[in-house]
């Protein structure tokens, strides 16, 4: 169990399921105080049964209006924060020859502008931490996409670089004030959404090697938490190759299915 002087004050986005599930559990155990969110109350309910340290702050991280609702609801409880986890997201994949601007939109909802809106949320409780003495730690679950173009990842891949990109610049822009921020890019990990993919997942990992590791990463101040480390190297290594090279890997993984207008 966690010292008393070491439990924190914790945000935690996409909490019922998948990693956020298993890093909700950690917390939890560890004595921590921890503000848990996700858009089902009766599944945070069933999460934080028996945890009194556990605060339900359920949301739609989409619903602007909700977030900042659930952000003045969290400083009246904790006062400040001294660790944000934004890990609320999804995943579809794009079929370019039934291009869907409200797939990407839909996408892009969740997994971007939702964690802009709870960084907006956020900010205040951290800077409140940080005003105590204290040194919080913003940190939010990007992905492996964000280092490489894939087939069929237009939206989810980007709307991951886009999160990614922010984060960084925003690491810049907070290190005066004192504020840590964090990056988690996994690869595959065991959850329901991949469970979805119809596709081969290289070196993937359980909900519970993922939970370890950010966790650690995040105790270390890790800039970068990515992970299966052999199978995120070698997406960094492929993203950085010249855009030819690139292309043409790339091109090894794209489907060569019938052409639709020929299916039945």
């Amino acid at each position: 169990m966690t010292n008393a002087s070491d439990r924190q004050r914790i945000w935690l986005t996409g909490a019922t399921s998948g990693i956020g599930r298993a890093l909700a559990e950690r917390l939890l155990e560890q004595g921590h105080r921890v503000a848990l969110s996700a858009r089902s109350e009766s599944a945070l309910g069933e999460l934080a049964a028996g945890h009194d340290n556990a605060l339900l702050l359920p949301l739609d991280v989409a619903d602007r209006q909700a977030v900042r609702q659930a952000g003045e609801r969290l400083g009246e409880a904790f006062g400040g924060l001294d660790l944000a986890i934004l890990n609320a997201g999804t995943c579809e994949y794009l079929d370019v020859r039934d291009f869907d601007v409200d797939l990407v939109e839909r996408v892009f909802a969740p997994n971007f502008f939702g964690a802009v809106y709870c960084i907006d949320a956020a900010l205040p409780l951290l800077r409140r931490a940080r005003a105590e003495g204290g040194h919080p730690l913003l940190a939010a679950t990007s992905s492996a996409a964000a280092y490489l173009p894939l087939p069929r990842a237009e939206a989810y891949g980007a709307s991951k670089a886009a999160l990614s990109h922010f984060l960084e610049s925003l690491r810049l822009d907070l290190t005066s004030e004192g504020i840590g921020v964090s990056l988690i890019h996994p690869g595959f990990v065991k959850t329901p959404l991949t469970d979805l993919n119809d596709f081969p997942m290289p070196m993937r990992v359980t909900v519970d090697e993922a939970a370890e590791t950010i966790l650690g990463g995040l105790e270390r101040r890790r800039l970068d938490i990515h992970f299966p480390r052999r199978f995120t190297l070698l997406v960094r290594l492929m993203g950085i190759l010249p855009p030819g090279l690139r292309h043409r890997l790339g091109l090894r993984m794209t489907r060569q299915d019938t052409p639709v207008e020929t299916r039945r």
